[in-house]
């Protein structure tokens, strides 16, 4: 498939689109919006059915194939926020709290956008290696830590650092992602066959369902836009754009097949926007979450969905 044909399966997609329609409904001042108490159980779910299949992948993979995806994931998820702190500082000219909670979003992942990503190869019927799931968990955290240190460095003081890092490790988002890898690991293969008519085959359409609340959020977020103006557009897309040409670079380097490169692509050029505003609501409460917020869920995120998944996809393609 040429790269018009890979955007073209990407946008039709119904998780795309039903994102689409989110964002549409908000522009047409409708009331569509989920209920909180469902969008926190679609949320537990697809966490939660993540990690049952990656664990169960998992507990037929060798250590061997895993670890040098996991030390790459691990090193990419620590070098990101350097150079996304001196980008913000020095050409958008932030101080030092929104650069390093920009800093923060961008070195930490969107389990959302690695969602999607699955979706789309899975369309493509590209096999992805099952232990990629892991590699959120291990990529999640650590650009956290690493931008408040920066941060904490710059101004001096505590941060608030260690009750930050205790809400990432305890927040839901962790705690379901790590259980059901735990779970899929110690159960198997066999344990997710019996639970496999409810977390496996249903997930595309709770995907959708998760993506039509996602895109009710993201267009509500756009009026924050002028808040940071042109730097945080191109912030947010050019970005996104080099992190997953790096992405793809490592992933083929450390042998991933072209599933695997395009996922891990994908979690590089993504901004978390679960894990990192709780931690950076905490120790850096002088942060502005309309710089933030805002590009990681009304800029990178969509941009992500729409543009960068194909994209990432070729490069893996061009690569491993």
């Amino acid at each position: 498939m040429d790269s018009l044909d890979l955007a073209g399966t990407n946008l039709t997609s119904p998780a795309v689109l039903a994102f689409g329609l989110g964002a549409a409904s908000v522009f047409m001042r409708t009331d569509l919006k989920l209920p909180e108490a469902i969008h926190s159980a679609l949320t537990v779910y697809l966490l939660l059915a993540i990690g049952l299949k990656g664990g169960a992948e998992l507990s037929i993979s060798s250590p061997g194939d895993v670890w040098l995806p996991a030390l790459a994931a691990v090193a990419l998820g620590l070098a990101i926020p350097f150079w996304s702190y001196g980008i913000a500082r020095r050409l958008g000219r932030m101080g030092v709290p929104d650069a390093a909670a920009l800093a923060a979003h961008y070195g930490s992942v969107s389990i959302v956008t690695f969602t999607a990503t699955l979706a789309f190869l899975d369309q493509l019927s590209v096999p992805v290696e099952g232990y990629m799931t892991a590699l959120v968990a291990l990529m999640e955290v650590p650009a956290i830590v690493v931008a408040l240190l920066i941060a904490r460095r710059a101004i001096g003081g505590d941060g608030g650092l260690g009750a930050a890092v205790r809400e990432v490790f305890g927040g839901r988002g962790v705690v379901l992602l790590l259980g059901g890898l735990t779970i899929g690991l110690l159960s198997g293969k066999d344990g997710l066959d019996r639970v496999g008519g409810f977390f496996v085959e249903p997930f595309a359409g709770v995907l959708v369902l998760f993506l039509l609340e996602m895109g009710v959020t993201a267009a509500g977020r756009l009026k924050d836009l002028r808040k940071g103006g042109l730097f945080l557009v191109a912030f947010g897309t050019a970005l996104p754009l080099f992190h997953g040409f790096l992405g793809a670079v490592v992933g083929a380097a450390v042998g991933l097949s072209v599933g695997g490169t395009t996922v891990l692509a994908a979690l590089a050029a993504s901004a978390s926007y679960i894990a990192a505003p709780a931690a950076v609501r905490l120790a850096l409460p002088q942060a502005n979450p309309g710089y933030y917020l805002t590009a990681a869920l009304a800029i990178t995120f969509p941009f992500n969905l729409a543009i960068g998944i194909p994209l990432y996809y070729r490069f893996a393609s061009l690569l491993a």
